[in-house]
């Protein structure tokens, strides 16, 4: 089939993945999962059965997970959307959703853990002869929106933002929503096209419009509607003016 032809090519790639299921108690503890998830996670490693389903998910992705299963509790089972949430881990980025279950008397029995490896989806495709890279670059930038994913060409992102574990990343449409925390994202975007200029901040070098100083402070200006500076680290600055080509 061809992709680039068929109306939602990520909908067909959602439907040909195999799926990830884990069940989980109402105190979010193990109770089974299925093949698939077997093989992806760290079973026989982590021994996750009763047992918090964070024992099996890095000490990053904790906050995410807990996040994810508290907003699903709080859920009404009559609009029950299941919750999404975007978590790499490595070689892996994974689409993640959560839902409630209740019983007769709407209390709750447990959760469905659901994931799908979204990795092909979000990463550039390597060369056959190529080994796979431990952490594969990104040519599409996941986000969620109103339990919703879509995806960015990492080529319309101007500026990315740390917003504690999750990102805020800029486009020349404006701001999306990113729950990959900016340290993911920048191991895994293309180091000739994006710079880490502060702790906080990544920028497309091809986006950069100036560089500027305020005092002993440098910082860029980017191309597009938005002219908000974006603060550049002062052990930065030379490699990202190498990288423009002044110095």
């Amino acid at each position: 089939m061809d992709l680039k032809n068929t109306p939602n090519p990520s909908l067909y790639l959602f439907e040909k993945f195999d799926v990830g299921v884990i069940h989980l108690d109402a105190q979010r503890k193990v109770l089974a999962m299925n093949d698939f998830a077997r093989k992806v996670l760290p079973v026989s490693e982590k021994q996750p059965f009763d047992k918090l389903v964070t024992s099996f998910h890095p000490s990053r992705s904790q906050p995410k997970v807990n996040f994810l299963l508290d907003e699903a509790s709080g859920c009404p089972m009559a609009n029950a959307a299941p919750m999404t949430m975007i978590i790499n881990i490595p070689e892996q980025v994974l689409l993640i959703k959560v839902s409630r279950l209740g019983d007769v008397n709407n209390q709750t029995t447990g959760f469905v853990l659901v994931f799908y490896d979204v990795t092909q989806v979000v990463s550039q495709e390597q060369p056959p002869a190529q080994e796979p890279v431990r952490n594969m670059r990104l040519s599409r930038i996941p986000m969620v929106a109103n339990q919703n994913v879509s995806f960015v060409d990492t080529q319309d992102v101007l500026s990315l933002e740390s917003q504690a574990h999750y990102t805020r990343v800029l486009t020349r449409d404006g701001y999306h929503f990113c729950n990959l925390s900016i340290g993911d994202l920048a191991l895994r975007l293309d180091p000739a096209q994006f710079m880490r200029v502060h702790r906080c901040f990544i920028v497309n070098l091809q986006a950069v419009q100036s560089l500027g100083r305020e005092g002993s402070k440098t910082h860029v200006l980017l191309k597009g509607k938005t002219s908000q500076p974006v603060p550049v680290s002062r052990g930065e600055v030379g490699r990202l003016r190498e990288a423009l080509g002044l110095g």
